[in-house]
């Protein structure tokens, strides 16, 4: 009998074990590549039975060449880099891994602090020598400042109720949610527009879609307040990246946390690594030892289940149930 074959298109994790293990009691080979280009994927699976995949990009060319694949599960949350309409027009599973976001939320306001109290810069002054805090004043109180959330899914929730005890006001903004859910987390629901003018902080927290991409750019960046600091852990897209840097090298806004860039990794040419008022960190708000287990685990059992006939419990694409009948 014809044993399954699983690809990891790409992976930065430092094993696999926890996968392999999964994967065998399903009859499933694990094979392992670091694919970059469309046509690194196409080439190392056109014929797996099921994609493990972490940034490589799967578009409609590399899915229209997949002969047998039933479920492309990304590890993590979101799936842009995957063409999910082409998937369902195949027939194909698309699932992500909906884990515990605590590490991200937890993240978001470390950047908030690191920057309100400028800790990275007075590091920096103390280890060359200068034991003086005048040198990067002023640092204003973060109590009494207004923090808007963009997007107030689980994480962006996540991050309100860890603000509420620095006695912030919070407001959110996001056409998806019930306003009672708003309610219920003490939060203001607000739009867009008077959160981008009120807030003094502003986090992000919304998938990459067509409607999200360069959701801030110049015209955003230039209604915020002069002293506002920007703190980004969803997509690196989310924010137009010429555009803040002009804003944070020309005084529009203070400051800027970004875990996420609109190119990983970042050209060493890439203007914002070179601006004192950034904290860039590498793609790592979701990253614990806790959370690195049990992203892996949870993707490889949704292909375990696939492959034994099952529907994979985080399904992305819907519709695909009735394009197979299902």
């Amino acid at each position: 009998m014809r044993r399954f074959k699983v690809v990891i298109t790409d992976s930065d994790y430092p094993s696999h074990e926890i996968e392999e293990e999964i994967l065998s009691r399903v009859g499933a080979d694990l094979v392992k590549f670091q694919c970059r280009t469309e046509d690194e994927v196409i080439e190392c699976c056109s014929d797996a039975d099921a994609l493990l995949n972490q940034y490589a990009p799967i578009t409609r060319k590399v899915i229209e060449s997949l002969k047998r694949v039933r479920v492309i599960v990304r590890y993590g949350v979101g799936v842009d880099n995957v063409d999910v309409e082409a998937a369902t027009e195949r027939g194909i599973f698309v699932a992500n891994v909906i884990y515990d976001i605590t590490d991200v939320a937890d993240h978001a306001v470390g950047l908030i602090l690191s920057l309100v109290r400028k800790i990275p810069l007075a590091n920096q002054n103390v280890k060359e020598g200068m034991w003086d805090w005048k040198g990067i004043q002023p640092i204003s109180r973060l109590k009494g400042k207004t923090v808007g959330i963009i997007g107030f899914g689980r994480i962006g929730r996540k991050v309100a109720q860890r603000l509420r005890g620095f006695e912030v006001k919070l407001i959110a903004y996001d056409p998806y949610v019930p306003a009672d859910l708003f309610a219920e987390h003490g939060v203001e629901k607000v739009d867009f527009e008077t959160l981008i003018e009120e807030a003094d902080i502003i986090t992000i927290h919304t998938a990459l879609t067509s409607e999200t991409r360069h959701l801030i750019g110049e015209r955003e960046l230039r209604s915020m307040k002069r002293d506002a600091i920007l703190i980004n852990t969803s997509r690196g897209s989310v924010i137009d990246e010429r555009a803040l840097y002009k804003a944070l090298k020309e005084g529009w806004i203070s400051g800027a946390g970004l875990d996420v860039l609109e190119k990983e990794p970042p050209e060493k040419d890439n203007p914002l690594l070179k601006l004192d008022n950034v904290i860039v960190t590498p793609h790592m708000a979701w990253y614990s030892r806790e959370s690195l287990d049990e992203i892996r685990r949870i993707a490889a059992e949704e292909v375990a289940r696939v492959l034994s006939g099952q529907i994979p419990i985080n399904l992305v694409n819907k519709d695909v149930l009735r394009r197979i009948g299902r």
